[in-house]
């Protein structure tokens, strides 16, 4: 590798295949088995995928280790969509959960879904309450010696889906204690301009999702919709705080029909910018 690819890794996300819902049977060691095949180097699972590993960390290591594959990071989601102050000490002790499971993986980061509209009110509470969470989950990622990062999404009832949003929860969020993830596809169905979103907010970049969508926003394999991918490569590279790592994530109809095709053939996409 050359220039601003040089040392970047390639991971893969396990969202794919969590996308199917019911229509997918099979379970943690498959997509394990399809992430290696599929010439990864790592793994970004979630807390619905974990399956069986779910509390036999030592267990995942040694199945990773039997891959070759490392944990980029665990992703957890919550059904209050961290915006209901009732239950955030309970959301607070899941995350202290799997902040305990990824302590286990060193340089893995816990990666906090995105704040979600799930309740009546206003607004700026709930962007208050989030904040709250993400601050309060980082300070026990800390004590642990974990990084936690919030990854914003485009899905549903999202609270983060603008370039608004954006600078308002990042506003509200310790800088130095909370990273983000950036997510391509998630900043380009905002009607962001990717860019500069990236280039604005790249001091708390920890990783990065890479996803592409077309011209109206509908998921795309990468590399066939609107993604610069060279841009983003060339911006993530010089984030202070980036560990290296692009985790490619696959939501299009080809993935919906064969989601281990789908992120090879994506991984074959990357190795053309260097990576």
């Amino acid at each position: 590798m050359t220039g601003a690819s040089a040392g970047i890794k390639a991971g893969c996300q396990t969202y794919t295949w969590e996308m199917l819902g019911s229509s997918w049977t099979g379970g943690p060691d498959d997509l394990l088995t399809a992430i290696a095949d599929g010439g990864y180097a790592g793994i970004e699972i979630t807390d619905t995928m974990i399956g069986h590993y779910a509390n036999r960390p030592g267990d995942f290591a040694a199945a990773l280790e039997d891959k070759s594959l490392t944990l980029v990071a665990f992703a957890m989601a919550s059904k209050s969509g961290f915006t209901r102050a009732e239950v955030i000490l309970d959301d607070l002790d899941i995350a202290r959960r799997w902040i305990d499971f990824v302590a286990r993986f060193p340089g893995a980061l816990l990666a906090l879904g995105s704040a979600t509209v799930t309740s009546d009110g206003p607004r700026a509470d709930k962007f208050r309450v989030a904040a709250e969470f993400y601050n309060r989950a980082a300070e026990l990622g800390r004590t642990a010696g974990i990084e936690v990062a919030i990854h914003p999404s485009s899905h549903h009832e999202t609270l983060l889906f603008d370039r608004g949003d954006y600078d308002r929860i990042f506003s509200l969020v310790d800088k130095d204690l909370v990273g983000w993830v950036p997510d391509t596809g998630h900043i380009l169905r905002g009607h962001d301009d990717l860019a500069d979103t990236l280039r604005t907010h790249r001091d708390r970049i920890r990783y990065l999702h890479l996803k592409d969508v077309d011209v109206a926003g509908r998921w795309a394999m990468l590399g066939e919709g609107v993604c610069d991918i060279q841009v983003v490569i060339n911006i993530v590279a010089t984030a202070p705080r980036f560990n290296g790592w692009l985790v490619l994530e696959e939501e299009s109809d080809e993935a919906a029909t064969d989601p281990a095709g789908a992120v090879k053939t994506n991984r074959e996409t990357l190795r053309r910018h260097g990576v």
